[in-house]
């Protein structure tokens, strides 16, 4: 093989065995509570919450073959698995649609049955946000267009989801209410840079520190025009110390931290020495490439504080402001501007990815970088694609996108750079 097959090659690798790491048919059975006196009612939303029913389910069959299972969780289209006794419904992501509303529904009807003795296992992870949806105060439709609108400001997810709580009767605490006095254990798999909980889904099922003040100003803060009675009505959500919280317990099982863990012992393995950035890198797609071309530039020129085979590693959630008419998701997006770094430099590889296995809303999970990334369009072009936002077009035109398909796990981005 080439040097380029060879790069590519360890990148991919890298990127399997980092999401195996997150994979929760291998990681939920040692974080699963035991069986309880009264019935065991599972419910869940996220991109990996098939996924994680379906592990549920195999456990308890096992641990627990007489005990009395139900539940249901909601994903996004496309990411559903079989399963047996917990139902598993399908609906929009990133917007939320009917089908979500329907679910959550039905979700909180079934919290508000449990008594004392019964216990509720939610499973939660990255996409929950959009997929447990309980509009309070406003329409699905007018919930839908912000929804829509503050992933094209720029706004970061725990702003946006700031919001997105004040507008639900589900989200910040929501569900543990809904819940009260059954016991709560919520497993869950963060997408969030920082790992908090409050944050991840918009926690259901976690006090929450934001208030209904910080909502409005999020608003006022990227220039929204929106209808004078949003937010308005708003009920503030509950917060830490509240006697609904009492016999509620949150679990953290799959972080980008432990993504970034995994691809490090791989490379590792291979001679390579990784460089662990950051856990959660956040800001504009395209400046934390930035960054990332700067470190890798300076390896490949005076070899520190490590010296060539390395990897630069790092995992959070970037943003990316749309002002163009193009397709493509944040990493894309990081992707083509670090090609545009690094302006063909020799020795230097690199793979952007969306641990779900959907960047924005195409069909790719992100994409890989080369040294020949430029060279069939050139860098002008390639910068009228970065003006446009349209990472995913100048992909599919040069090559290079990353499709692994609905990995059925989230646990954020994971961005590679490997330098010779």
């Amino acid at each position: 093989m080439s040097h380029n097959e060879d790069a590519l090659g360890l990148l991919r690798s890298a990127l399997e065995r980092a999401l195996a790491a997150a994979d929760s048919t291998k990681i939920l059975g040692a974080h699963l509570p035991a069986s309880p006196k009264g019935r065991l009612c599972v419910v869940g939303a996220g991109k990996a919450a098939a996924a994680m029913a379906a592990a549920a389910e195999a456990f308890y069959k096992e641990r627990y073959p007489d005990v009395r299972l139900e539940g249901l969780v909601v994903t996004r289209y496309g990411h559903g698995v079989p399963t047996e006794r917990i139902r598993v419904a399908e609906a929009s992501h990133p917007v939320p649609d009917a089908a979500g509303v329907a679910a959550t529904e039905e979700m909180i009807e079934l919290a508000r049955s449990l008594r004392d003795d019964d216990l509720l296992v939610c499973l939660i992870s990255g996409g929950g946000s959009a997929l447990l949806c309980a509009p309070d105060g406003v329409t699905l439709a007018e919930k839908a267009a912000l929804t829509q609108a503050l992933l094209r400001s720029g706004a970061d997810i725990a702003e946006m989801n700031a919001v997105r709580k004040h507008l639900s009767r589900v989200k910040g605490g929501g569900l543990a209410r809904a819940a009260f006095p059954a016991r709560v254990v919520s497993l869950i798999m963060s997408d969030v840079a920082g790992d908090d909980l409050s944050v991840i889904a918009s926690g259901p099922t976690v006090p929450d520190p934001s208030t209904l003040e910080e909502a409005r100003a999020v608003l006022v803060r990227y220039g929204f025009t929106v209808p004078a009675h949003l937010l308005d009505a708003a009920a503030e959500t509950p917060k830490p110390g509240d006697p609904i919280f009492a016999r509620a317990e949150n679990r953290l099982v799959a972080s980008a931290q432990g993504m970034l863990e995994a691809a490090s012992a791989f490379f590792r393995e291979r001679g390579v020495a990784p460089l662990i950035l950051s856990e959660s890198v956040t800001g504009e797609a395209r400046e934390v490439a930035k960054m990332h071309a700067a470190i890798a530039r300076q390896l490949r020129t005076h070899a520190q504080p490590v010296k060539p085979p390395c990897v630069l590693l790092s995992g959070g959630e970037t943003t990316v402001t749309v002002r163009g008419q193009g397709r493509g998701g944040r990493n894309c997006e990081f992707a083509l501007s670090l090609a545009l770094e690094l302006a063909g430099l020799e020795g230097v590889y690199a793979l952007a990815a969306d641990s779900d296995g959907i960047d924005g809303e195409g069909d790719a999970a992100g994409a890989l970088v080369t040294p020949q990334t430029l060279v069939s369009m050139g860098r002008a072009e390639a910068r009228r694609y970065l003006d446009d936002n349209d990472a995913y077009g100048f992909f599919e035109r040069a090559g290079g996108l990353v499709r692994t398909g609905p990995t059925l796990t989230n646990v954020n981005d994971l961005r590679l750079v490997l330098v010779f």
